[in-house]
């Protein structure tokens, strides 16, 4: 079966804000030229992408966004998080079109493996789908597939709009990953402002906690 689906996301890491998922289904030849992995990309050039592939009518979009509080649920795991959002994905673009129950037979897609596992985690997101359509996990698939590059770009631009959103209400709070010095600096000092984790933090993630238990420390020394 022709590849007709690729499925990606942006910001499973991050301490600060949203997971996204996407999905684009199209023709590859209708895809635009310059499709990479998107950390490949400017942020420029991403945003210019993710408006062609909207802009065209031939191309389907799906988009889920997972939040930190489901992040942060104890009964659930990352993994399963991104699964059951990228299950939805697919189903968003398959029911896409008065085509789409016979179009659903013969579609397949690729999906860029979180897991360690490929083949695992290529069935569990079948698993997910209410569409019957075949599903490939590879790792790398986003640099490998224009279809997958193209969702890794829909997704990360949805996540730097969300980011850029919290900015413009919060003041700078830098990338939202650990390892960003202004994310750090962000988190100390709304929680020295505040005594607690901004509710846009994945509280689960060390970094809250290490900047929780600063904080902590900062006002028994104080005392």
């Amino acid at each position: 079966m022709e590849r007709s689906f690729g499925v990606d996301e942006a910001g499973r890491g991050p301490v600060l804000g949203s997971l996204f998922v996407a999905c684009v289904r199209a023709d590859p030849a209708a895809l635009p030229a310059g499709i990479d992995d998107s950390k490949r990309l400017s942020p420029a050039r991403r945003e210019t992408i993710a408006g062609e592939l909207r802009d065209d009518d031939r191309i389907s979009i799906a988009t889920r966004e997972v939040t930190p509080s489901e992040i942060d649920a104890p009964d659930t795991d990352l993994n399963a998080l991104t699964i059951a959002a990228a299950g939805a994905a697919i189903d968003g673009v398959v029911s896409v079109g008065a085509d789409a129950e016979a179009a659903a037979d013969r579609m397949a897609g690729v999906i860029d493996a979180c897991d360690t596992d490929a083949e695992r985690f290529g069935r569990r997101v079948r698993e997910a789908t209410t569409a019957d359509v075949a599903i490939t996990a590879e790792h790398g698939a986003d640099e490998e597939y224009d279809l997958v590059g193209a969702a890794s770009v829909v997704a990360k631009v949805a996540r730097d709009a969300h980011i850029a959103d919290l900015a413009d209400e919060h003041g700078s709070v830098g990338s939202g990953y650990p390892s960003d010095p202004t994310t750090r600096d962000f988190l100390a000092r709304y929680v020295h402002e505040h005594g607690d984790l901004p509710p846009f933090a994945r509280r689960s993630w060390k970094t809250s906690r290490e900047a929780l238990a600063a904080a902590e420390q900062s006002a028994l020394a104080e005392f």
